[in-house]
């Protein structure tokens, strides 16, 4: 190959590098924001925040009778405005039903317990897309994953030389990080 062509190519091959790693940069920290909540699945919940609290009273009440403007005064109780619907499981317990939230409310221990849900900022609305759980978003998301596909390809024939990847101290590590996966597959298949 002459030395133009080979010019031009590697041109190319940076422009091309740049510009797609620019265009999909904030998609890339999208995932990988999403990538760290999911790892830790076990350890929080990435997509909700639920807050509970104890509430207590000492009106006696029956489950049975209990009207619609009793669960009005507990609806207070919880800062609750408006609620969907309240029924009586059992003789001594009324639950009330709110748009992200329950009142459990036990009149035999004057207690009520309160659960409400509400969407974790930034973490909820990324893992909808890393989840693909948007409609048609899985195709958007195998353009990303192949140009991931480009973005490293090109990456490894940016530089030249002895930190190249062809001549240099690149294969090297190229072939280190092959290492990780390499190893959790070994430790997997022990398992």
């Amino acid at each position: 190959m002459s030395s133009k062509l080979l010019q031009k190519i590697r041109r190319l091959n940076i422009a091309t590098h740049r510009d797609v790693g620019y265009f999909f940069s904030s998609l890339i920290i999208i995932y990988c924001l999403s990538g760290i909540a999911l790892n830790h699945v076990d350890d929080w919940n990435p997509d909700f925040i639920i807050s509970k609290k104890t509430i207590h009273f000492k009106e006696n009440y029956k489950a049975k009778e209990v009207t619609k403007a009793d669960v009005e005064v507990f609806n207070k109780m919880v800062g609750e405005d408006k609620y969907k619907v309240f029924d009586a499981p059992t003789f001594d317990q009324v639950k009330i039903y709110y748009d992200n939230a329950t009142l459990h409310l036990n009149f035999t221990t004057h207690e009520g317990s309160y659960e409400s849900i509400t969407r974790r900022p930034i973490f909820y609305q990324v893992n909808v897309l890393h989840k693909n759980s948007l409609k048609g978003w899985k195709w958007a998301s195998d353009v990303f994953a192949v140009m991931l596909i480009v973005i490293s390809i090109t990456g490894l024939f940016i530089l030249k030389g002895k930190n190249g990847f062809l001549s240099g101290r690149g294969k090297w590590l190229v072939l280190a990080g092959l290492l990780p996966p390499i190893v959790a597959w070994i430790i997997h298949a022990l398992i």
